[in-house]
């Protein structure tokens, strides 16, 4: 299993997110007051999104087009389970990425710090387009999420046999409140194209100030905390680009590291969406 395959507009691959909207996602990110994990990993998530659509699009003639290099899914699960895309796309379990780039439910302006090339800073406003709302409500039904994702990414694999394999991210910061997720997350690796398997990873958001593990390589290196091991398990090995791509934000990290971070502080966040994300694309 090589995860070798093209990916083009001619065979795309998929990424299908997963995200905890427990009411625990209220609380604040690694200690941080008032960065809270629902908004902070909504906003993560907008900006991958808003990225994967930039890195696809092309000018072409006096038009932008969004190359449909991916398929993309989102599903919420706390006091619902389901997709959790907002605005037209709701209700949508997968689509291609240039529907995702053409249909924010909304533009917001956000403002950031910027160097002023004179020494100083000065603030801009910068448009954000949103396509997923911060949620935190009820318990953490883990297992019915990933159940679901193996119903969308079963006939999904059956339609594109050759393509690179789906990636799923799974995003929580509790433990599950409907059984042990193992059994069917490894039901959900055994989906297979004729490139690999799906892969799976896995980030844990803590609220404690406390330091992160990071694409660990060995449960002998995880914490005493059943927790910990049971997202180690749940979690692929992964890919020689996905490790390239590790070992810029952690150098050091083993080849045969796990797609997994345990209590992932504000930096984590965005380093686990970046390196889950990244494939080499063919751009025509």
């Amino acid at each position: 299993m090589s995860y070798t395959a093209e990916i083009s507009r001619n065979s795309p691959t998929c990424f299908l997110l997963l995200v905890d909207q427990s009411y625990s996602m209220t609380e604040s990110v690694g200690g941080t007051p008032g960065v809270q994990k629902a908004a902070f990993v909504a906003d993560a998530l907008n900006k991958t999104l808003q990225n994967l659509v930039m890195a696809s699009s092309k000018l072409t003639g006096t038009e932008m087009e969004i190359r449909d290099y991916f398929h993309i899914g989102v599903i919420g699960y706390g006091l619902n389970v389901g997709p959790a895309f907002v605005g037209s796309l709701s209700g949508k379990e997968l689509v291609p990425l240039s529907e995702v780039g053409y249909n924010p439910a909304r533009i917001e302006v956000r403002q950031r710090k910027v160097p002023d090339g004179a020494g100083g800073i000065i603030t801009e406003d910068v448009r954000f387009p949103i396509w997923f709302d911060a949620v935190a409500n009820g318990a953490t039904p883990m297992c019915q999420a990933f159940s679901l994702a193996y119903s969308i990414l079963e006939p999904w694999i059956a339609d594109h046999p050759d393509a690179f394999p789906p990636i799923v991210l799974n995003v929580t910061d509790g433990q599950p409140t409907d059984g042990d997720p193992r059994q069917i997350a490894a039901h959900l690796r055994s989906l297979e194209t004729s490139d690999g398997n799906v892969q799976i990873f896995n980030m844990h958001v803590s609220a404690l100030n406390a330091s992160p593990l990071c694409f660990p390589n060995s449960a002998q290196q995880l914490p005493a905390d059943q927790y910990a091991h049971m997202m180690f398990d749940m979690s692929s090995s992964i890919t020689t680009f996905a490790w390239e791509m590790a070992q810029q934000y952690y150098p050091g990290t083993e080849r045969d590291a796990r797609g997994f971070v345990f209590n992932a502080g504000i930096e984590d966040i965005i380093h686990f969406f970046d390196i889950g994300t990244r494939v080499k694309v063919r751009q025509v």
